[in-house]
């Protein structure tokens, strides 16, 4: 048994080490590497991304598998070598569908594509990324084929991000919100505007990162293990034990831009850098799903970033960095600012209350794409016409729409879901720290993070991907993801600040 389960460890450590070599090529396209060098880091990007897949689907890995399946099947299930099996099986299963010869083209794809669309996005010009983007709808109408069984197509690509859920569950999801948060936004929209201009009075570049640095540290991401750099789009990446990355993007004219950006990828880090060292180099070392993670990111971002409490204490040392542009400024006006509900253009600004009529948008589009519905040639104007729906508002041009994210360009179709079952979880998440640790809001208007980190480690991070997600969530809460916690979260604190 012992020998079968270490020649298992030893193969997975193998694929591990190839893929995160490949996470630092990636990483590297987008932080450091000269703009010319795109298309052959795609090719050296896919090389290692096949090698890593044809490395996990051999004869060997099955009858590994297969036999250790047996021996481990009446195994508790919280028991971490019984939850490799799992994990490692489940993942096998869906590998094995798919040809190397599919994921190498894929990856290769994507990576030059993600280039690309960084020099469109920045000139507004869709037609470069056009063929781009049919090109790689295209080869994940070929990933889904791989799973003939399922509901939908795009249940085979949702599965890949979190595992277990349906196109079905994520329709009623958005359903359910939606009911809920167009009628509050209305109630918003009647009162009178909060005026956030106190964060668009010019803030040098240099001086936001100083500050974004100062409050990552506080949160307890540990710069001995990681960095931050300027990309295009934020990102986060775990490059294995004890190297995790994070990156944020500056707009001189918008303060939030930076600070929530580097709270939200922090939140990842802190995340990523929580698996226990046991765990390092094998499939257990990863989050539970993108569902989760987003759920840790989240809670960074706004239930802590964004709370009454940690403004109280951190907002002195903002004014301390920019005495000219918030010294006069009442904490009151800035709490305020930073969480005015307006309609606006871009997700990765846009408020709590709004936010996830952003990801509606694109699951809508992206399942139309993927059905062959929507061809790639027309997804600025139906984009165009969604936002209009959504938030009626006029989209000026596609760098401010059809091309503001990157996950398009990176392949991540099925991704954005998570960013709204991570909000979920975030506050179902978060209100039971608070239940098991009825100081946690006095620590963090102190500036003290070390509980909530301290909990979350435990509670969350310390599976890795032990547990399926929703089975995650059962297991910390007591009961399954929903919505209540969440729409009770938006409804008590916007009421509050819009006198509802």
């Amino acid at each position: 048994m012992s020998d079968l389960l270490n020649r298992l460890k030893a193969r997975l450590a193998e694929i591990e080490d190839v893929e995160y070599a490949a996470a630092i090529l990636e990483w590297d396209q987008f932080v450091m590497m000269p703009p010319a060098g795109g298309e052959g880091r795609s090719y050296q990007y896919a090389t290692l991304q096949k090698l890593a897949h044809e490395l996990y689907v051999t004869g060997e890995m099955g009858r590994l598998i297969e036999a250790l399946g047996r021996a481990y099947a009446s195994a508790p299930a919280d028991d971490d070598d019984a939850a490799l099996v799992r994990v490692v099986e489940r993942q096998y299963r869906r590998k094995t569908r798919i040809p190397a010869a599919l994921v190498a083209e894929t990856f290769q794809a994507t990576s030059f594509a993600q280039e690309v669309w960084a020099r469109a996005r920045a000139n507004n010009d869709f037609g470069a990324f056009q063929p781009h983007l049919e090109r790689i709808f295209d080869l994940k109408r070929q990933v889904a084929a791989c799973f003939p069984e399922v509901e939908a197509p795009y249940d085979a690509l949702l599965d890949e991000y979190e595992p277990g859920m349906r196109t079905s569950q994520v329709r009623a999801m958005f359903a359910e919100l939606k009911a809920e948060l167009v009628p509050l936004v209305q109630a918003i929209a009647a009162r009178p505007p909060i005026d956030d201009s106190v964060l668009r009075r010019g803030y040098a570049p240099a001086d936001q990162l100083a500050a974004s640095q100062q409050v990552l540290e506080r949160f307890g991401y540990d710069f001995s293990a990681g960095r931050q750099d300027l990309s295009v789009h934020p990102f986060c990446t775990g490059l294995g034990l004890r190297d995790v990355r994070v990156t944020t993007r500056v707009d001189p004219n918008y303060l939030s831009t930076c600070l929530m950006g580097s709270m939200h990828e922090c939140g990842h880090a802190l995340y990523e850098l929580g698996f226990p060292a046991r765990h390092a180099r094998t499939p257990l070392a990863h989050g539970a799903s993108l569902g989760i993670h987003e759920s840790q990111s989240r809670m960074w971002e706004n239930l802590v970033g964004r709370s009454r409490e940690f403004w109280g204490f951190f907002y002195p040392r903002l004014q301390a960095i920019f005495p000219g542009q918030l010294g006069q400024a009442p904490l009151e006006i800035f709490y305020r600012a930073i969480n005015r509900v307006t309609p606006s253009l871009i997700r990765v600004e846009a408020d709590e209350v709004t936010y996830n009529l952003h990801t509606l948008l694109r699951f809508e589009l992206e399942v139309e794409l993927l059905d062959g519905r929507l061809a790639a040639a027309d997804a600025p104007a139906a984009w165009n016409a969604k936002v209009k729906e959504c938030f009626g508002l006029d989209v000026p041009d596609n760098r401010l729409g059809v091309l503001q994210d990157t996950h398009w360009a990176a392949g991540l179709i099925g991704y954005f879901p998570t960013y709204t079952i991570g909000n979920l979880a975030s506050v179902q998440f978060f209100n039971q720290a608070l239940a098991d640790v009825p100081r946690l809001s006095a620590e963090i208007a102190r500036g003290e993070f070390a509980g909530l980190l301290s909990w979350l480690r435990h509670n969350v991070h310390a599976h890795g991907c032990k547990y399926l997600p929703a089975d995650l969530v059962q297991r910390v809460t007591g009961r399954p993801l929903g919505a209540k916690d969440y729409l009770g979260y938006l409804k008590k604190k916007y009421s509050a600040l819009y006198g509802l």
